[in-house]
C-alpha cells in the first residue's frame, strides 16, 4: 500500500493504515484473547479454584485484565515501531500526540478486555467464541480500520460509530498522523471529546458488566461438571 493514494487526497494509504491495524490489534485480539483465557480457565477448574477463594473472582478479573493488557501492549509496540521504519507517516513529535496516544490505548484497552470477558463468560466454550469472531471481522471492516470511513456508504457509517472498534481507529489516527490529516475524517475533525465519551462508556459498561457474568459464570461450575468436560474430551482424542 505503500505505492497508493486515498482518493485525490495525496495521503499515502501505508500510513493510513498503521494505526488502523493498531487498532485492530487492540480491539481483535484483546477481546478475543481474553475471551479464549476465560474459556480455557474454565475447561481446566481455574476458574472454579478462584471461586473457592476469598475475593477469588475479582482478583482474577483484575489478573487477567493486567496479563491480556500487558500482551497487547508488547504487540502494539513491536508493530507501531516497525511500522515507523518502514512505513513511515508517523507524527509522534510532541507531548499532545504522546499523551493522546497514551489515553486512547488505555481506553481502548479496558473497552476490548472487558467485552471479551463479557463474552467469554457468557458462550463458554470455545466452539462458541469462535464463531463469535465471524461477526468481529465485520465490524472490523466496517469501522474505517482499513480504510477511511468516508470512503464507505452513509447508512454503514452510522452503524461504526456505535461502535468502540471506529473510535479506536480514529483516536489512534489523531496520535500518530499529521495534522492535515484531518481532511479525510467525518467533519474534518479528530472529535476527541466524542472519542473518549464512547470508548470510555463502553469501558466502563464492560468493567461493570464482566463481574457480574463471571460471578454467574463460576456459580454453575462444580467439579463434577469440570469432569464430565474432561471425559467428553478424552472421548473425542480416543
Amino acid at each position: 500500500m505503500r505505492n497508493g493514494t486515498f482518493e485525490s487526497s495525496g495521503f499515502v494509504l501505508a500510513s493510513l493504515a498503521l494505526p488502523g491495524v493498531l487498532g485492530t490489534i487492540i480491539f481483535f485480539n484483546g477481546l478475543y484473547g481474553i475471551g479464549e483465557s476465560l474459556v480455557l480457565d474454565c475447561e481446566d477448574g481455574t476458574l472454579l479454584r478462584a471461586k473457592a477463594t476469598p475475593n477469588g473472582m475479582i482478583g482474577y478479573f483484575i489478573g487477567r485484565i493486567g496479563a491480556s493488557a500487558a500482551a497487547v501492549a508488547v504487540q502494539v509496540l513491536a508493530i507501531l515501531v516497525t511500522g515507523w521504519f518502514i512505513v513511515g507517516g508517523v507524527a509522534l513529535d510532541s507531548f499532545s500526540a504522546w499523551s493522546t496516544l497514551l489515553w486512547v490505548l488505555v481506553l481502548g484497552l479496558l473497552s476490548a478486555l472487558s467485552i471479551g470477558a463479557v463474552l467469554g463468560a457468557t458462550v463458554g466454550t470455545a466452539r462458541g467464541l469462535f464463531f463469535v469472531t465471524m461477526p468481529l471481522m465485520g465490524v472490523i471492516a466496517i469501522s474505517g480500520i482499513f480504510y477511511p470511513i468516508t470512503a464507505l456508504p452513509g447508512w454503514l457509517q452510522g452503524i461504526a460509530q456505535v461502535l468502540p472498534c471506529y473510535w479506536l481507529g480514529l483516536g489512534l489516527r489523531s496520535a500518530l498522523l499529521p495534522a492535515d490529516a484531518v481532511a479525510i475524517e467525518i467533519g474534518q475533525s479528530w472529535r476527541h471529546m466524542e472519542t473518549l465519551g464512547v470508548l470510555g462508556a463502553w469501558a466502563v459498561a464492560g468493567l461493570v458488566l464482566a463481574p457480574i457474568v463471571l460471578r454467574r459464570m463460576a456459580r454453575n461450575e462444580s467439579g463434577s461438571k469440570m469432569d464430565e468436560r474432561r471425559d467428553k474430551a478424552l472421548q473425542r482424542a480416543y
